[in-house]
């Protein structure tokens, strides 16, 4: 009969057969269809138990505790209790002094030692089988678990990089499998990065820490989950005296369930959805259904034009050219490999034009008044872990090279005006500060999703508090705005279309048309779904 176990609570006597027997309830095996779900043991002294459950209580994505045993009360299995042996197969390592100094079949002589020691039971991920198959996805024999440069948040000694394993998937299948991983396995079932392994710090994909390479073919994406044998280096990193952990591929089957998992309906703000983010080098991120309908209810609002573009033009992902002249501003020591920035934005920017000047809408050249930042952006296309956004509205902006020949065939003086640098992204709004407005929205909305914040974090460090306001400040509002524009009044600014001083952007009235795209876009960005 399995035996069940509830967080904190002791364990039943099976544990003594599990770990002092040759013949206890392990296989060696990863996933597991039915009832029974596969868990691997950790075994430390008493005095590092509570330290150890709170690491894994920060690090729950690669360590879900299911539970742990209490010291001094290992009792006679009841009858029934054991099922499917490997006897005589190493099914534990030994840990000594934070090294590895053998594998064991049981840990029948140390049976003094471990009544001094704990035995905590971490889940080995949810059936990622059965989430293939819910995908419309063959099963694939379970692929290797890297080692990657993400470290866990570090708790009382216990420290160490996330352990992930991965499959290949399908491009047009990613967005399935991922919610049929979130439904089955809750938060445990969520991927934690989707693309380029080198972002994870893996060099060699067929070089993994533990089991067998697996290679990615051409056209299909590497998906990585979080791996329970990142414990293993969590118990080498505490260097206690005697410790002993579950050989990868040996399990427990057990019925334990993880509280904080559980499967079934997915409300909308639990809903994944996969957005290709980049395809050099290839990434892909994921943000809930709702956050992502905000998002593009954001941009559809912004790209209503007041009569500057007669096509709405939506965002836009690009590669471009490159140069070196500000490598040095951009780079710690001029060295490309260690960015100081990991993201340039330019909104209502001056952008260089063609002929090398730079020109305001009424096609005046205001080349002595603007720095000349587009080298920034240039140079920002040689440097890994540095990308661009350009926010523009009549196609003179920095970062609108992407849509200069719409710009030279459509807006009045394009031809002379249109910039010619282009930034990695481009946000084509009616007037620029609408961009901008609807940037900070975006980045409310997506710093306050509970899906996109577990994958940024690679499921590593405890999920950020309810009512965490960070991010509510940066939010626009009508009376910031109208102060801000006030000042620019004083000191006699003028607008860039109309060349009037007064309490209008490019042409347009403040009160009226800018007061209220700035409530209609902080009313979509804080509405509950």
């Amino acid at each position: 009969m399995p035996f069940t176990l509830h967080l904190r609570s002791r364990l039943p006597s099976a544990i003594r057969s599990l770990i002092l027997q040759k013949k206890p309830n392990i296989r060696n095996t990863s996933s597991m269809a039915g009832e029974l779900r596969p868990a691997s043991l950790v075994v430390l002294p008493r005095s590092l138990a509570p330290a150890f459950e709170r690491f894994c209580q920060v690090n729950t994505g690669p360590l879900p505790l299911l539970g742990q045993s209490e010291p001094e009360k290992w009792m006679l299995p009841p009858q029934g209790a054991i099922s499917e042996t490997r006897m005589g197969h190493p099914q534990f390592w030994k840990y000594e002094f934070g090294a590895c100094t053998g594998s064991l079949a049981s840990l029948e002589q140390y049976s003094e030692q471990l009544k001094d020691m704990v035995a905590f039971f971490l889940g080995c991920s949810f059936s990622l089988e059965e989430a293939l198959e819910k995908a419309g996805l063959p099963r694939r024999d379970p692929a290797g678990h890297s080692q990657t440069t993400v470290p866990c948040v570090t708790h009382a000694g216990f420290c160490c990089p996330l352990v992930v394993t991965m499959r290949p998937i399908p491009k047009d299948k990613l967005e399935g499998l991922v919610r049929a991983c979130c439904s089955l396995g809750g938060e445990q079932g969520q991927p934690v990065h989707m693309g380029d392994p080198e972002l994870l710090g893996i060099k060699e994909l067929s070089k993994p820490a533990y089991g067998d390479a697996m290679v990615c073919p051409p056209g299909e994406v590497p998906v990585f989950w979080p791996s329970p044998l990142t414990s293993l280096g969590a118990v080498s990193s505490c260097e206690t005296p005697l410790a002993f952990a579950s050989i990868p591929g040996c399990t427990v089957m057990t019925d334990l369930k993880d509280a904080k998992a559980p499967p079934g309906c997915l409300t909308p703000e639990r809903i994944p959805e996969v957005h290709h983010i980049s395809q050099d080098p290839l990434h892909y991120s994921i943000a809930s259904v709702s956050a992502s309908q905000k998002i593009r209810e954001l941009e559809s609002m912004i790209g209503i034009d007041p009569g500057v573009l007669k096509t709405q033009i939506p965002i836009l992902t690009y590669q471009g050219g490159s140069v070196e002249a500000a490598q040095a501003f951009l780079c710690k020591n001029g060295d490309p490999q260690t960015p100081r920035f990991d993201h340039l934005v330019a909104i209502e920017r001056a952008g260089r034009a063609a002929d090398g000047n730079y020109y305001n809408a009424r096609k005046m050249n205001i080349k002595h008044l603007v720095d000349p930042i587009d080298d920034l952006f240039l140079a920002a296309k040689k440097i890994p872990g540095i990308s661009s956004t350009g926010v523009g509205d009549g196609g003179n902006e920095l970062g609108m090279g992407k849509v200069k020949e719409a710009v030279r065939r459509h807006i009045r003086h394009g031809d002379v005006i249109a910039c010619d640098v282009e930034a990695d992204f481009a946000v084509i709004a009616g007037v620029s500060n609408w961009g901008g407005y609807a940037l900070a929205c975006a980045l409310y909305i997506l710093y306050s999703c509970a899906v996109h914040s577990q994958y940024l974090r690679k499921a590593v460090g405890p999920s950020r508090a309810p009512g965490d306001q960070a991010w509510t400040q940066a939010l626009p509002s009508v009376i910031k705005e109208e102060k801000m524009l006030g000042i620019l009044v004083q000191h006699k600014v003028r607008s860039g279309v109309s060349g009037i001083v007064g309490m209008e952007v490019d042409g347009l009235p403040f009160h009226n048309t800018h007061a209220e795209m700035i409530q209609k876009l902080v009313d979509v960005t804080t509405a509950q779904v």
